[in-house]
């Protein structure tokens, strides 16, 4: 699997580079994380944080057979069996490049610990619903956000191979296109999750 170009590195670990203020983690969960573009990325500034990787797509096993990830797990964060494994798990959990619904918040902060952050990059503001489940905001930015996998998460996991291939490509393209467009732009919302919380 090739590494990701230059500028998609150092815009990822941009993203996890924000986390650094806050916590030194032992665990760390990425939701849709693809080919762990992001966990690869974000090794090099937490080289002793386990880094988890979940995901839709059967890529997800594949990072972890080549070791850019600890554990892969196939399937949706909201799938009750998923959250009721991995509950409280980690101190932090990614959700980048999403448009994160209530419920989705809801099962991330579930398998945080008490006291871990939720890295949320989304270009809907996640703030008010972080804030009614009873999180602590301890920053928000604007920013350009990292390369979506607009084509390659809508994808079958069955699909692989030229077709697979086809659609990263699509979406690389589709990234310089929207580079500097409002499309670009995400909110970057770090939030803690208190001990006293009443996330399920």
């Amino acid at each position: 699997m090739p590494a990701p170009a230059a500028p998609s590195v150092r815009r990822l670990r941009s993203t996890a580079r924000a986390i650094l203020p806050f916590t030194e983690p032992e665990s760390w969960l990425d939701v849709e994380t693809g080919d762990a573009d992001f966990p690869e990325a974000a090794r090099t500034l937490f080289p002793y944080t386990a880094f988890d990787g979940l995901d839709l797509s059967h890529r997800v096993l594949h990072a972890q057979a080549v070791e850019r990830l600890e554990e892969g797990y196939l399937g949706r964060l909201t799938d009750p069996q998923i959250t009721a494994h991995l509950r409280a798990r980690y101190d932090v959990v990614s959700l980048l490049n999403q448009r994160p619904r209530a419920k989705d918040l809801r099962a991330a902060l579930a398998v945080l610990r008490p006291g871990g952050h939720l890295l949320v990059e989304s270009t809907d503001d996640p703030r008010a619903e972080l804030l009614s489940q009873g999180c602590t905001i301890v920053t928000t930015a604007r920013r350009s956000a990292h390369i979506p996998g607009r084509v390659t998460t809508r994808l079958p996991p069955t699909v692989t191979g030229p077709p697979a291939s086809a659609a990263r490509a699509l979406d690389h393209a589709l990234a310089l296109l929207l580079a500097g467009t409002r499309f670009a732009k995400a909110y970057r919302v770090i939030a803690r999750k208190n001990t006293d919380s009443s996330a399920p």
